[in-house]
């Protein structure tokens, strides 16, 4: 028995969760989240408590009793909690603005680079070199960080770029200057 995937998933006060089919809609304080499971999946609401099981001992099946759980119990802490990724920007002049709905980076590139902010995701930018990125969907956060990440990958010498907050940037050495 998978241990993530027979563990109960606990909906909190607020929160409607609704199983139609094998469609699971939770709607809650940070906006609504839908997710088609597979067919095969069996999900039982009790009350407040959903649990996962699935039909039998196949390979598959083991694989996806652990991940349906896992989705329903990230849907249920992102519409009650939500998720958020920050960002760094280092470099000598490069920054980022808000201008409306758009995330202006100059980051080294002859022309700035916008970026629009996408339907259920909030870009917050409280200082010049930060970036926090706000979202119910865990997924979607993780993709738009990723997206605005990729526009200046950090580089190993001088470690200028864009970069996660708790992420590590191994340095290399540069050249010794020393000729033989």
């Amino acid at each position: 028995m998978s241990r993530i995937g027979k563990m109960p998933i606990e909906i909190p006060a607020g929160v409607d969760f609704k199983l139609n089919g094998n469609t699971v809609s939770v709607k809650g304080p940070n906006g609504t989240l839908s997710w088609e499971l597979h067919k095969d999946m069996i999900i039982k609401v009790d009350g407040s408590v959903v649990t996962v099981e699935r039909p039998s001992e196949q390979k598959m099946h083991k694989s996806l009793h652990g991940l349906t759980r896992t989705l329903i119990s990230n849907m249920v802490e992102g519409v009650t909690k939500g998720y958020q990724k920050t960002l760094e920007i280092n470099g000598v002049g490069y920054r980022a603005q808000k201008q409306g709905k758009k995330l202006v980076l100059n980051v080294g590139y002859s022309h700035p680079i916008e970026i629009e902010e996408p339907e259920g995701i909030t870009i917050e930018v409280p200082s010049a070199n930060q970036i926090i990125v706000k979202g119910a969907d865990k997924q979607l956060v993780g993709h738009v960080a990723s997206i605005i990440r990729e526009k200046r990958l950090p580089e190993p010498y001088k470690g200028k770029g864009i970069k996660y907050a708790n992420e590590h940037i191994r340095r290399k050495e540069g050249k010794s200057g020393v000729k033989k």
